[in-house]
């Protein structure tokens, strides 16, 4: 099957919706969104080497310019200092690292740099509120805020099964406390925990436009199948 045969038709989520696309002065942006290793790295990277006239912006290490590598070092503490601990810290501090992260790509987007190019986003807020949720966060004015962002004009989802992202992590092995349910990475745990994610991802979501990009056997298919939806969308 062909990569344009695995993409679906942009549907609406079976969820009510939240919340529409923002009208506001930002040029117009399109987010990658999936579960944990759905391989939106991957695909980022190799779009960033063919599309030279997009921007894509990530808080992964390899897309910060090196004046913002606090962004990343600061992802790491979470994970290896309050994610461990989580008896010692409230929600809402947790929220509040991340929260580094999330207005960190806000601020790109926003500064549009001079060109007026279109971006891919990588996740932009909405994995890491579906984290936050999952962590127990409550809904406060915090999550509430980051909802008032700026919106795309279209999200491309990665829709992967938790057996095939389980395999990518090597059965585990590659798992941080965020990826999983449980005091170990285990196969039930991480199952039940990228299911929640999923759904919850989806909730974020809701009334926004969505094309799913189904599972493929190979990143540069994939890949295809995003520059696809991204030549339709903006020609």
């Amino acid at each position: 099957m062909t990569a344009h045969d695995k993409i679906t038709p942009p549907r609406p989520l079976e969820l009510a919706r939240r919340h529409a696309p923002d009208g506001g002065g930002h040029r117009p942006f399109v987010v990658l969104l999936g579960p944990d290793y759905a391989g939106k790295s991957t695909v980022l990277a190799q779009l960033a080497e063919a599309m030279t006239r997009w921007r894509f912006l990530s808080v992964d290490d390899a897309h910060l310019a090196p004046e913002h590598a606090l962004i990343g070092r600061l992802r790491r503490e979470v994970v290896k200092d309050v994610a461990p601990h989580a008896d010692a810290w409230s929600p809402e501090f947790f929220a509040t690292l991340l929260q580094t992260a999330v207005v960190h790509l806000r601020d790109r987007l926003l500064d549009d740099d001079g060109v007026g190019r279109p971006a891919v986003v990588d996740s932009y807020y909405y994995k890491l509120l579906a984290k936050c949720r999952l962590a127990g966060v409550p809904e406060d004015p915090l999550l509430a805020w980051w909802r008032t962002f700026p919106q795309p004009s279209r999200v491309i989802y990665f829709d992967v099964t938790p057996e095939t992202t389980w395999r990518r992590s090597r059965r585990g092995a590659d798992l941080n406390l965020l990826e999983y349910y449980g005091e170990r990475p285990e196969w039930d745990g991480f199952c039940r925990y990228q299911t929640d994610l999923d759904k919850a991802l989806r909730d974020e979501i809701q009334g926004l436009p969505v094309t799913v990009v189904e599972e493929q056997a190979r990143p540069e298919h994939v890949a295809a199948a995003v520059r696809q939806v991204l030549a339709h969308e903006f020609g």
